[in-house]
């Protein structure tokens, strides 16, 4: 089996560090969130905010990462992410942290995660070969939900029951390493036809039916994950009576699905072929959706949390490779912005309404809700789904 060269293991070691102090901010900034107000609107403010710049400068974003030095741009937004992350941990340990502050921060941390995301998803077919994509997106989603969901939560939580500061230090300095091993990788000149408009992404995009398609349903699809996960610490906490420390466990344990997701996501695409493997994990996310809003508990939540996790990352990992193994280089960033703002834009709608549903209907709502309209959204797709997946492959557009 081919090896992947040292490059790839620096960002791969930088997406681990990086994403273990993601994952303890994420669970930190929700746990903070609900000691300064209950009320399920204004904690999924605080969520909303984290992916609204997906809306604002996604394009600009992929532009960027066309135009310019990608490692560069990836070092430089994880270096601007520590000075943020510390700035928060200041505020924390003074016992300055307001809604507002805390909404500001996850904004503007959000905005250096869409220069970074767009950056590194168009470098990576620069250091590897497109056969050996699937593997090192597989792998590169492992480490991710490893540090976001697994190693993170458990980690922030317990920090954060230590002190509220913590885990946004532990973010800082996560940043600070990251931005050190993103220095060190290769560069590549840009390409001139990369000065072309931010429009040319949309033209692409608008003409390749399969990455179209794929690429609305994204859109429909993210919006009901956050629709339902918005309000999940409070679902935890207050319906469950899940504890602080409990909560980070529980996300972990959703962790594993992910992790499983990531290392076995080649094998099933190479057995069943990337049609069988997105409709299966499409359609078990609607179902799992289903099941969480119904849980009795804390374990069967977090079986479910967990098949979710499975589910998803082997549609984030196909999806994924298929985007840079069918657009040009010069191109990537740009139609990898689209793609994004598509698929990311109606995150921080997806979130507020999910807020809405928790206040209007309680707290179970949301998931069942979300998962029945990621059925209908399903459904809607397959007459076009089916036969562009049938006829797609690398070197062809359909």
């Amino acid at each position: 089996m081919p090896a992947f060269p040292s490059s790839y293991w620096r960002l791969w070691w930088a997406t681990g560090i990086d994403n273990a102090g993601d994952g303890a901010f994420a669970v930190a900034v929700p746990l903070l969130a609900v000691t300064i107000t209950r009320d399920p609107r204004l904690v999924s403010v605080v969520s909303a905010a984290t992916y609204l710049p997906w809306l604002l400068l996604s394009l600009p974003a992929g532009a960027l990462a066309d135009r310019h030095d990608r490692v560069a741009l990836m070092w430089r937004s994880q270096a601007v992410q520590a000075v943020l992350a510390g700035a928060v941990a200041v505020l924390a340990a003074t016992g300055r942290t307001t809604l507002a502050s805390l909404a500001a921060a996850a904004f503007a941390l959000g905005c250096c995660d869409v220069v970074f995301d767009n950056a590194s998803q168009a470098f990576l077919p620069e250091i590897v070969p497109k056969s050996l994509l699937p593997r090192a997106n597989g792998a590169l989603q492992a480490i991710t939900t490893a540090g976001v969901q697994f190693f993170g939560p458990p980690l922030g939580s317990a920090l954060f029951a230590l002190a509220v500061a913590l885990p946004f230090g532990l973010d800082a300095g996560s940043f600070a390493l990251s931005a050190s091993l993103l220095a060190t990788l290769p560069r590549r000149p840009r390409h001139p036809r990369a000065r072309a408009p931010i429009t040319g992404g949309w033209r692409w995009l608008a003409r390749h039916r399969l990455l179209r398609t794929l690429a609305i349903l994204l859109g429909v699809n993210t919006f009901c994950g956050q629709l339902a996960a918005a309000t999940l610490v409070l679902l935890a906490t207050q319906t469950l009576h899940v504890s602080t420390t409990g909560y980070g466990v529980l996300l972990a344990g959703a962790a594993l699905g992910g992790l499983l997701g990531g290392l076995v996501n080649a094998r099933a695409v190479t057995r069943f072929g990337p049609l069988p493997t997105l409709l299966a994990a499409l359609a078990g996310n609607s179902a799992v959706f289903v099941g969480i809003g119904l849980s009795p508990g804390a374990v069967p939540l977090g079986v479910l949390l967990a098949a979710n996790g499975l589910a998803t990352t082997l549609w984030n990992v196909v999806t994924v490779s298929l985007r840079q193994q069918l657009v040009p280089d010069e191109l990537r960033g740009r139609v990898t912005s689209v793609y994004k703002l598509l698929g990311r834009g109606l995150i921080p709608l997806g979130t507020l309404t999910g807020g809405l549903v928790a206040h209007a209907f309680g707290l179970r709502a949301p998931y069942p809700v979300a998962g029945v309209l990621r059925a209908l959204a399903l459904l809607a797709a397959l007459p076009v789904l089916v036969p562009a997946l049938r006829s797609a492959s690398p070197d062809r557009e359909t």
